[in-house]
């Protein structure tokens, strides 16, 4: 499974000359209110089998949670689903607060 740090997706949003991927968060609706990274679209974890048909599997796409583990767990489901491009979020928006963006909400 692939994974990307904060740091590195931060500059992957950021840079102009690149696509950027398709953020998607799947942490319950109460967490994504809560904080979430700007552009994120939110799918919770248990709903991803019933909607996963509504993802590219040709396009980036980063899978975000709290601290990576159920971004982990949603990774290893879509790869084994035949979606090539799925990327973990080592540290989830936890790392994000953390190492790019202090004024996120914590929890």
């Amino acid at each position: 499974m692939r994974q990307i740090t904060p740091v590195e997706l931060a500059d992957w949003i950021g840079n102009p000359e690149k696509t950027p991927p398709l953020l998607l968060d799947v942490r319950e609706p109460w967490e994504f209110q809560l904080c979430h990274i700007a552009g994120s679209e939110p799918m919770p974890m248990g709903t991803v089998p019933a909607r996963m048909a509504e993802l590219d599997p040709e396009r980036e796409t980063v899978v975000i949670c709290h601290h990576g583990g159920r971004s982990a767990q949603v990774c290893m489901y879509l790869e084994h689903q035949g979606y090539g491009k799925v990327i973990n979020l080592a540290g989830g928006v936890a790392g994000w607060a953390a190492r790019v963006d202090p004024s996120m909400p914590q929890y």
